[in-house]
């Protein structure tokens, strides 16, 4: 890891730099695919799959024997770890069910809101260098317990034109039927037209590498709802003498096996910590299975060494994170000064790997956007619709108050609107009035 000794914060806009290919570029290699999916559907779909997945897939479309042959292939200490990490990943988002109420703002004025789930979601699962099936749960739970009617997944197909019998034995689990062997930036396309085969949804879901992220940022400008920006995959952990310093670098090493784009970055005011951490890091990395991904990444990988934890953490909020781990003495007092991160794991026993089953989701906003997104969650899946009833007495309280709003607004449609309500009441009440006297 390169390090940066007390960086002063004018440099601070280019260390807090994510290393990512030119958008430009990948824009301009994703829009042909989308625009051919657009307007050829599944002809197009064909084609690309067999241009970057190598393999002629005649029926995209899962089928059910497809699913019960799955079944097969997966272990029993797997489908219990699995059943497992779905009941958690469950309880944590059963909490997030809000129970809107009824608010009376004033005599005769009635505001409520009401959640209601997005009919139809499509989820992107990667899985061309190994079955991300966690991401399936980290989606399709939530999706579910949000009630969506309609929840398709794709997936990228093997050289024998299957899915991993992992991918869909999780996807079985969560009853998500409609699953379709096709990934890459042709699975966007057609979750965002729709095709003969792959219906459109209304929102798409699922973190993947720079091409499907662009794809996904290019759909959901004017065709589909997208879930958050996210890219490759970042870490950033925060070390004092209280941690265990191959703990971190065992976290390090697998944050930097996901791909050759992810982002590290170590947080220290010890520069002796931090050689110790990377002579582990090193040790590690020769064993690593995946060794040549790992030591690709670890060229983007940043050791920073700040005087004071005050200024480590206006870093931290500064880098905003996707992943931050406090691997330090007061670990809570700190996170409560942290403001800007994905997620926040506290402990020298909170690993990043601990949220495939702890219950938190990790599908969270890479690239600085946790400054302004949040993580996946139910909200993620549903949509507000507000209401607002006014009886007679109510509408006349305001009445006033939005004739001068709307006429101050230079908008002399919606002064009519209310203009044309309150002299017809003011007539009735006239009436009424009139109607007394008579009697009398």
């Amino acid at each position: 890891m390169r390090k940066f000794i007390n960086p002063h914060k004018s440099q601070w806009v280019e260390l807090t730099q994510r290393t990512f290919e030119n958008y430009d570029s990948l824009e301009k290699a994703v829009k042909p695919i989308l625009r051919a999916i657009k307007r050829s559907g599944d002809k197009a779909l064909s084609r690309y799959v067999k241009k970057y997945d190598g393999v002629h897939i005649k029926d995209f479309l899962v089928s059910e024997d497809e699913f019960q042959e799955a079944q097969k292939y997966v272990s029993e200490d797997l489908k219990k770890a699995i059943q497992a990490a779905k009941y958690n990943i469950a309880q944590f988002h059963l909490s997030q069910r809000d129970t809107h109420k009824k608010v009376q703002i004033t005599d005769g004025v009635l505001c409520w809101q009401k959640s209601v789930p997005i009919s139809k979601v499509g989820l992107y699962i990667p899985s061309r260098h190994a079955p991300l099936f966690s991401t399936i749960m980290m989606l399709g739970i939530p999706a579910n317990i949000a009630g969506c009617q309609e929840i398709i997944l794709c997936s990228t197909p093997n050289k024998e034109g299957k899915l991993h019998p992992i991918i869909l034995y999780t996807a079985y689990l969560l009853n998500i039927k409609k699953v379709y062997k096709v990934g890459g930036v042709q699975a966007i396309g057609a979750m965002a037209y729709g095709t003969e085969s792959i219906p459109k949804v209304y929102k798409i879901f699922g973190p993947s590498n720079q091409y499907v992220t662009a794809a996904k940022q290019l759909v959901g400008k004017s065709d589909v709802a997208i879930d958050l920006p996210s890219g490759p995959s970042e870490l950033m952990i925060f070390a004092d003498h209280t941690c265990n310093p191959h703990f971190v670098a065992t976290d390090i090493l697998a944050n930097l096996e996901l791909g050759e784009d992810t982002q590290n970055v170590l947080i220290t005011t010890s520069e002796a910590l931090t050689d110790q951490i990377n002579t582990a890091l090193h040790q590690l990395l020769e064993k690593s299975q995946k060794k040549a991904t790992a030591q690709k990444s670890l060229q983007n990988a940043k050791a920073m060494i700040f005087e004071s934890n005050t200024t480590a953490i206006d870093f931290i909020n500064d880098y905003a994170p996707e992943h931050l781990a406090l691997m330090i003495e007061n670990d809570e007092a700190v996170a409560d000064k942290i403001i800007n991160a994905g997620a926040v794991h506290l402990g020298n026993f909170s690993p990043e790997t601990a949220d495939y089953a702890s219950g938190i989701n990790n599908i969270l906003p890479t690239n600085r956007f946790a400054k302004a997104y949040s993580g996946v969650s139910i909200d993620s899946f549903v949509k507000n619709v507000n209401f607002q009833k006014l009886n007679e007495k109510g509408f006349k309280h305001i009445a006033h108050r939005l004739e001068v709003i709307a006429e101050a607004e230079e908008l002399s449609g919606r002064k009519a609107s209310i203009e044309t309500r309150r002299e017809w009441l003011e007539s009735q009440s006239q009436e009424v009035q009139n109607t007394t006297q008579k009697v009398k």
